[in-house]
């Protein structure tokens, strides 16, 4: 769970970092002229998760989009790569919209270019046909 506190000086954010299991405690001080100091890091990938959180978070998106003529009436879905954080709740306005046939394999593209994003929405399992499903 991140921190975060706004002051006059800038902005403080304490965080876990989530990339390894070491789980370092992050610190991230961004001054009023916008230059960012981290530390608590314990490798160069913990502080490019800092600075990514920070300036740029994203999110990769897993949900389910209505299936016809499979055994299951939704089929599991995610993005294929991270999507900005803020376009998640119209990711998913998007997604409540989205109805696919069976089959579909896993990895199927389900939606190219999510929100102009460069990411499609794939499949996460296999979703054989079922004649006479409902």
């Amino acid at each position: 769970m991140a921190i975060d506190t706004q002051t006059d000086q800038g902005f403080y954010r304490r965080m876990t970092c989530i990339v390894c299991p070491t789980g370092c405690l992050l610190e991230v001080r961004k001054d009023a002229d916008g230059k960012l100091s981290i530390t608590g890091f314990q490798c160069r990938r913990g502080e490019m998760y800092a600075e990514n959180e920070v300036l740029n978070p994203k999110r990769v998106l897993t949900t389910t989009v209505r299936i016809r003529n499979a055994s299951l009436p939704l089929l599991p879905v995610r993005t294929s790569d991270a999507i900005p954080k803020e376009l998640l709740a119209e990711a998913m306005r998007v997604l409540a919209q989205v109805e696919v046939t069976a089959p579909v394999k896993t990895g199927d593209a389900i939606l190219a270019n999510l929100l102009d994003t460069g990411v499609d929405v794939i499949a996460s399992r296999d979703m054989k046909r079922i004649d006479g499903a409902a």
